[in-house]
């Protein structure tokens, strides 16, 4: 059985959006500003969504008259996502996606993969580091797995038709 979570104390945050996460399982540690969501999870912020086995959310401390928000999201297990900008929507997965809220930082670590959609850019790699607010994306790969980042220039190979007179010079220059 699925258990549906909604958070009152993560509503609020980033422009009053609902935070909403759906899990097999939960645990709280109030003290130590941790819970734990294990078995299929599925996580949806706005129009970002995530999916992972586990995923972990370090709150901030307690303080009198305030909502606790989150600091720190670490997905863990076939982590799969999807992140809308102002301008650009990206997918992507790893083992192990790390996302800082206030930094508008992700590290997502073993096999490594990002998918810039409206400009078909990806990355693959097995650390990828991106920070949203200086814009800068880092990639390290490793001895058997090096950096890829692939993007598609829109160039179709077609056969590319020859006017007679292209035809007769290139004749004329073959002989």
């Amino acid at each position: 059985m699925r258990i549906f979570l909604v958070f009152s104390f993560l509503v609020s945050f980033l422009f009053s959006e609902k935070l909403i996460i759906d899990a097999k399982n939960f645990e709280a540690y109030d003290e130590k500003g941790l819970s734990i969501f294990t078995g299929d999870v599925k996580m949806v912020k706005s129009s970002d969504e995530l999916e992972s086995d586990r995923l972990e959310v370090y709150l901030s401390k307690k303080k009198p008259n305030t909502k606790r928000e989150p600091l720190k999201y670490i997905a863990t297990g076939s982590v799969k996502f999807k992140v809308k900008t102002a301008d650009k929507l990206y997918e992507g997965k790893g083992d192990k996606v790390v996302y800082e809220p206030k930094k508008l930082k992700y590290v997502i670590t073993g096999n490594g993969f990002l998918k810039e959609v409206t400009e078909d850019k990806r990355l693959f790699g097995n650390k990828i580091v991106i920070n949203q607010i200086t814009g800068e994306a880092k990639v390290t790969g490793s001895e058997d797995k090096p950096v890829r980042f692939i993007i598609d220039l829109g160039e179709k190979k077609e056969d590319k038709k020859v006017s007679p007179t292209e035809e007769n010079s290139n004749k004329v220059e073959a002989k």
